[in-house]
């Protein structure tokens, strides 16, 4: 399946803000799964590629002078391997097995996870705790916020794909399987949906598999994947700070098309 995409994020400040950064992971790498044919960033000024230190694509975006907006723009064309249905790396999967503060198992969480997988750290009983996690944790915009962690949405049994891919994420790791949060874009038929999305990755039997909670999906035949990490904050696509500005307000829209449909 070939897509285009179109993500534009622009921040609008009430006064002017002295100097920000933006660490920006909105490119996506050539995989076994996905093959990039173009790719571009519009941004305020030339920024250099670099890698972090899980082998996303990074670029950081300094504004030094004074400034009440920030305009970032990426667009390109893609193709997924629909009979893809997981990925091989040469490197280890041991640091995702590393807890962080957003994907700490709490008491609660780690016995769910038992109770659904017991002892088998397979994929078919990955994917009965992702079902049963989409039941336990109803798909509730605004229920959580970004700071919320795994234990937090569980407990209060709402939250959305970051929410629920955080929860799977503590769920795997508490049973010892390495288990990394994915950042990307979903095709998705419901236009008000938006299409900009996170799942998960987890490594079974030498190889990564997916495991998208929010919508009970384990073929990753309609993503693409720009960046992983350990949690949100590390593979989330836009990330800055800034100093002065007062209240901001941030707009972000995203179009993910078959290429077909984007050439009409």
């Amino acid at each position: 399946m070939k897509l285009s995409i179109s993500h534009d994020t622009s921040y609008r400040y009430e006064d002017q803000v002295r100097a920000s950064i933006q660490y920006l992971r909105l490119t996506p790498q050539q995989s076994q799964r996905q093959r990039v044919f173009s790719w571009a960033l519009e941004l305020p000024r030339p920024v250099r590629a670099q890698l972090d230190p899980y082998g996303n694509v990074l670029h950081v975006l300094t504004l030094d002078e004074p400034h009440d907006e920030i305009v970032i723009r990426a667009r390109g064309q893609v193709e997924i391997d629909e009979a893809c249905e997981c990925e091989t790396e040469d490197a280890s999967p041991l640091p995702f097995l590393r807890v962080s503060p957003l994907t700490q198992a709490d008491d609660a969480l780690a016995d769910f996870a038992r109770q659904q997988c017991g002892s088998r750290p397979e994929r078919d009983s990955l994917e009965q705790l992702m079902h049963a996690l989409a039941d336990h944790m109803v798909y509730t915009p605004g229920a959580t916020h970004v700071e919320s962690t795994a234990a937090q949405a569980f407990a209060g049994r709402a939250g959305v794909c970051q929410d629920h891919s955080h929860a799977f994420i503590a769920c795997a790791r508490s049973l010892g399987i390495p288990a990394r949060y994915v950042s990307g874009y979903l095709l998705t038929d419901d236009s008000d949906h938006l299409a900009s999305h996170a799942w998960v990755e987890a490594w079974v039997e030498g190889l990564w598999y997916s495991f998208d909670v929010s919508n009970r999906l384990i073929r990753p035949d309609r993503h693409l994947k720009l960046a992983v990490g350990l949690d949100y904050l590390d593979a989330c696509p836009v990330r800055g700070m800034r100093r002065g500005g007062g209240c901001e307000s941030m707009h972000a829209r995203v179009q993910v098309m078959p290429m077909q449909m984007a050439q009409q």
